[in-house]
């Protein structure tokens, strides 16, 4: 199916439960956690001249953001107040709710939040159409949250960026690669992979899976997939084992930013889900980490 711009708009699905329904309050939460992760050195800062430039691609987690949200803000801290604005951001998520085969694109000509809505770059979803395992779904993208509650911190940060939305389902890592390697051919292109990290362990036992869960995401040169973990370990297993295959063929290195879960944020410590903050960086670029909470103890 071609992208239209007769085509709807996706509206939110998740809007006044993972996030705020109203504009003011969204935009104030968005901006107290991107405040926050500057505040807290939660980022890394760089020493060299590449202080200006957006990292290409970040690890973001898409619980609701009473959970979530402070560790979104060290993802999406990367972005802030730093370098020129992406013509667009791709952002890779799975599904939870309608059973997927290969990936999927919405029928839509954009995406919808309470902030407005942000453009699909027609281009580029034309070019993945060809893929015969991406496909169009409507259905797929109608419940899900994992793509959209990213968006807002892309609105906050960048405005009217042109987004390309792809719910990745039973894929393998090379099929993931193939389409993130067309989506992100252009150097004015950022990534967004959407993944929480454990569910549903106890506090402790979780800060020990997801210590070693951020272990093998920054070691792209391991060989080592995610994808044969529980989905429990990290429920965006097969985004993220694509997009480091991207990673390594460019040379690009991962680095942790934060790691905490539910029970440091807003939760009981009994049960509780993990998140992980992550950015790679260009060959050559040096940073250091602030901050205690990126700590793989």
């Amino acid at each position: 199916m071609p992208l239209s711009a007769s085509l709807p708009i996706r509206p939110p699905a998740v809007a006044g439960r993972f996030y705020p329904g109203r504009p003011g309050a969204l935009a104030d939460e968005v901006r107290r956690h991107l405040d926050g992760a500057r505040a807290a050195g939660e980022r890394t800062r760089r020493t060299d001249d590449s202080a200006a430039v957006l990292p290409p691609a970040i690890v973001a987690p898409h619980a609701g953001y009473l959970f979530s949200g402070p560790i979104a803000g060290s993802a999406f801290g990367e972005w802030h107040e730093r370098g020129a604005a992406p013509r667009r951001v791709v952002i890779l998520g799975p599904n939870h709710y309608v059973p997927l085969t290969g990936l999927a694109l919405p029928a839509a000509s954009a995406f919808a939040t309470p902030l407005g809505a942000l453009p699909l770059a027609a281009e580029i979803v034309e070019a993945l159409l060809a893929l015969p395992f991406v496909r169009v779904d409507a259905a797929v993208h109608a419940p899900e949250h994992a793509l959209e509650v990213e968006l807002p911190f892309l609105q906050v940060l960048f405005g009217d960026v042109e987004i390309v939305p792809l719910l990745v389902g039973e894929a393998t890592p090379e099929q993931v690669a193939a389409a993130l390697e067309i989506a992100w051919s252009a150097a004015d292109t950022r990534v967004v992979v959407s993944s929480d990290l454990s569910h549903y362990l106890a506090y402790d036992e979780a800060r020990t899976v997801d210590a070693r869960t951020a272990g093998r995401i920054c070691d792209t040169c391991a060989g080592e997939r995610l994808v044969p973990l529980s989905p429990f370990e990290a429920c965006g297993a097969r985004s993220l084992d694509g997009w480091r295959l991207v990673v390594q063929r460019r040379g690009l290195t991962v680095r942790l930013l934060d790691l905490r879960n539910s029970g440091d944020t807003a939760g009981r410590r009994d049960q509780v889900v993990g998140y992980g903050a992550f950015a790679c960086d260009e060959p050559g670029s040096a940073a250091r980490v602030g901050g205690g909470s990126a700590d793989v103890h």
